[in-house]
């Protein structure tokens, strides 16, 4: 009923009329949509740009709906798309917002430090473990928990996580007393929490108590009117007067952005970098070289619009690149390697997909048949990872 447009809602048996009244009133007070100068204020607080994009308005309208009401969240979303800064609107959008909040990437963690992380454990109860220590469970109480990238969570922890959203109770590791925890859940992913039930990675009743509110935030490549507005925000983050030229900015504005906000802060930062005291006007030479030659394959395309360098010919200069971030002196950010490896993966796979188009003549079927795939995984290919 949110999605579609009802400004709240209550949950049944409504057994507390004074609290149906008071709603009621509220609303006939407030007939507008509820919350504006809220969501306006956290957005200032945070550094959100909603921009022009009515996708990106409806999604943090929808957020800060569900962020005043008790129930976990799932956001989905590509990588670099802003999943944890949604994650801490919710937050701040809540009634929790005066008590913890709490963030676990579960990919980066092994197994059992990942379940040490989230329940604690007691001295003694592993090798290494010299003093008792308290779990984000515990950390977190009456506050909020992220969870990013819950997809990388084994099945094992999926199961102590799955008893704990629904009794509430969880155990350090070696202890046996049962300690409880009034913790909201945000979760997060990149991959297709649906798509990885279907695939056995995921329980589908862990799903089910997750994405009571679900979110997706649409990538940027979605959003490409926000670009400038984007363009201008990191600029000022960075106390930067400099500007992009009309030319470098449709360089910007055409790229597909696979590791969308995060690639596109990193490179407006790559660009100050190279021009500061150069010049003033940031011309296409201070964008990445493969933002110049990289084609942009959208769905809609007509097969024969679909141009680009060779596969070999972008590899050749890919692996230039990175032979050049590993001989530098100057310290090399990782994320900036793996954003890479990110958009090599991106490109390979446009090119297998494009090769295939063209060789079955633009049937998606036959395309799907000769890649050993799925024409459902096909039109991800050709949506998400272009």
């Amino acid at each position: 009923a949110i999605k579609l447009g009802a400004n709240d809602y209550m949950e049944k048996p409504f057994d507390q009329i004074e609290e149906v009244e008071a709603l009621v009133e509220h609303l006939l007070d407030y007939p507008e949509a509820p919350g504006d100068a809220d969501i306006q204020h956290l957005v200032g607080k945070l550094g959100l740009i909603i921009g022009e994009s009515e996708d990106m308005r409806h999604l943090l309208t929808l957020a800060y709906k569900i962020a005043r009401k008790n129930i976990n969240v799932l956001i989905e979303g590509e990588t670099g798309s802003g999943k944890d800064l949604l994650a801490q609107f919710i937050h701040q959008a809540s009634r929790r917002a005066d008590s913890p909040f709490i963030a676990v990437n579960c990919g980066a963690l092994s197994e059992s430090l990942l379940e040490s992380e989230l329940f604690g454990h007691e001295k003694g109860a592993f090798t290494g473990a010299v003093k008792s220590r308290k779990g984000v469970f515990e950390i977190a109480h009456n506050g909020s928990l992220f969870l990013d990238e819950i997809a990388e969570a084994s099945s094992a922890t999926q199961v102590k996580l799955l008893r704990t959203i629904e009794t509430g109770e969880f155990r350090r590791i070696g202890d046996e007393e049962l300690r409880r925890t009034n913790t909201r859940i945000i979760a997060a992913s990149h991959v297709n929490l649906s798509r990885a039930v279907e695939e056995n990675r995921f329980r589908e009743d862990l799903l089910y108590r997750l994405e009571v509110g679900k979110l997706t935030i649409p990538p940027l490549r979605n959003r490409r009117e926000d670009i400038p507005l984007l363009v201008k925000h990191f600029l000022n983050v960075h106390q930067s007067s400099l500007i992009f030229s009309d030319e470098a900015m449709k360089i910007l504005m055409d790229y597909s952005w696979p590791g969308n906000i995060r690639e596109l802060s990193n490179v407006v930062k790559r660009a100050i970098t190279f021009a500061e005291g150069e010049v003033s006007l940031m011309t296409p030479s201070y964008l990445p070289e493969k933002m110049n030659n990289s084609p942009i394959l959208l769905e809609n395309q007509q097969l024969d619009q679909i141009k680009g360098s060779p596969l070999e010919s972008y590899i050749d200069n890919w692996k230039k690149g990175i032979v050049q971030l590993w001989e530098s002196e100057n310290e090399t950010a990782l994320d900036e390697v793996l954003l890479r490896v990110k958009e090599l993966e991106v490109e390979v796979g446009r090119a297998f997909v494009t090769k295939a188009m063209k060789e079955t003549m633009g049937n998606r079927k036959a395309a799907a048949e000769r890649m050993k795939i799925s024409t459902r995984q096909l039109r991800y290919l050709l949506s998400e990872k272009s």
